[in-house]
């Protein structure tokens, strides 16, 4: 029994031990392939592209100054018509909406009482001109009269009394009279300046009085016209230190204003600056600017609200850069991505002026040469190595296209914008 299990014994063993060593020879490849397929990882990991940019190498440059500013138009003259008499209105001569003249008849009050104040005083003009020529020959007949000590020098000297008091009393006369004349004349309302007269507030037959709160109507010179634009106090500061800096170049005389009506339309005159209010509001820290343009068909009414666009100049020594390439960081800084030299990406904060067209005006946080991430910038962080392609902007839409690139660094750009 004993003899015959110990070869089976032996058997079985060398069945499992050459079963063991197959396992271990398959655990030996796989752990091999593993190993290979990590150092091909590895290997792929090293060789990834670079994430392609789109830039533009921004160079310095001159730009126009332009104040973009609110406004509402403004009558060049208004002036409101009051009756300076009290009566009753006894015609309203002018058509509502008409022009009118300086010195056309508006209104007639009912000039009957005036037309007899004004024949009173002239009576009493004559009774004291006769007072007063009576007078007179009283005083020469006692001057005469002294010569040969025939009246006594009190006579003389009550004689010229009463000839001095009728020619003051003839003055006050004549003074009463030109009250009375005027008075009449105002019976007749006239309008002080040429302009376009609006609606009247009362008509024949109504009851007015002397500089009443009311007025009967109104008168507006419409051409040339005003609009009142606003800036602020901060905005002015930093243009007389550009003007001092010589950044801006400008001519005060030759500055232009053009406006953009309530539709978005360009208004067809050019205008000029005509003042600025020498004050800044305490509450909103802006300041008034005035502008004179011309309004010869009427599309400017006062009360329009305009967008004035004043021409200032040129900047000096500034830099263009795309507003698709300019984002704002926490704490609300202009920032761009820029490609360095050795193909590393940078962020850069800005010192923005304006717009100019798609483009920012950019004062100072460039320098000439700078490549600016104008496509791809969000698959790209600070310190990233890129491949950049030159591109080209069109001035008119600000669509970018691929320039003549490099062969060095030009690679495929990403779809999708910046």
């Amino acid at each position: 029994m004993e003899g015959f299990m110990l070869p089976d014994l032996l058997k079985s063993a060398c069945r499992i031990a050459s079963r063991l060593g197959v396992v271990s020879l398959l655990l030996v490849a796989l752990s091999a392939c593993n190993e290979a397929q990590r150092g091909e990882g590895a290997a792929s990991g090293n060789a990834r592209p670079k994430t392609s940019v789109g830039v533009i190498t921004v160079e310095t440059t001159s730009a126009p100054m332009v104040l973009n500013l609110p406004g509402r138009v403004t009558a060049y003259q208004t002036a409101e018509i009051r009756p300076q008499v009290q009566g009753i209105i006894n015609e309203q001569v002018f058509r509502q909406g008409s022009e009118v003249k300086a010195g056309d008849v508006l209104f007639k009050i009912k000039d009957a009482s005036y037309q007899a104040a004004v024949d009173a005083a002239k009576a009493a003009v004559q009774k004291a001109e006769a007072t007063m020529e009576a007078a007179k020959a009283k005083a020469d007949r006692f001057q005469r009269l002294a010569l040969g000590n025939s009246t006594s020098q009190q006579d003389i000297d009550d004689a010229n009394a009463s000839y001095q008091e009728a020619k003051a009393d003839l003055a006050l006369a004549k003074a009463d009279l030109e009250t009375a004349e005027i008075n009449l004349n105002h019976t007749v309302v006239t309008s002080p300046i040429s302009g376009q007269i609006g609606l009247y507030s009362a008509s024949a037959g109504a009851l007015v009085t002397a500089n009443q709160s009311d007025a009967l109507a109104t008168v507006r010179q419409l051409d040339p016209i005003y609009v009142d634009a606003t800036d602020s106090s901060a905005n002015f500061l930093r243009i007389r230190k550009m003007l001092a800096e010589g950044t801006l170049k400008g001519n005060r005389d030759k500055i232009k204003v053009h406006l953009t009506l309530e539709d978005g339309s360009t208004y067809d005159q050019t205008g000029s600056i005509e003042s600025l209010e020498p004050v800044v509001s305490q509450t909103t820290g802006t300041f008034s600017v005035r502008i004179k343009v011309f309004n010869p068909d009427r599309t400017l009414l006062p009360g329009m609200y305009v967008r004035a666009a004043v021409d200032l100049g040129n900047l000096e020594g500034v830099f263009l850069v795309p507003q698709r390439a300019v984002s704002r960081n926490a704490k609300g800084e202009a920032t761009v991505m820029v490609v360095d030299a050795d193909g590393k990406v940078e962020t850069k904060v800005l010192e923005t002026s304006q717009t100019s067209g798609t483009n920012w005006i950019v004062r100072n946080g460039l320098d000439a040469g700078d490549r600016v991430i104008i496509e791809g910038r969000q698959n790209v962080v600070d310190g990233a190595q890129v491949a950049a392609t030159e591109m080209t902007l069109d001035e008119n839409t600000g669509l970018a296209r691929e320039a003549e690139a490099d062969p060095a660094t030009a690679g495929p750009l990403p779809k999708t914008g910046g």
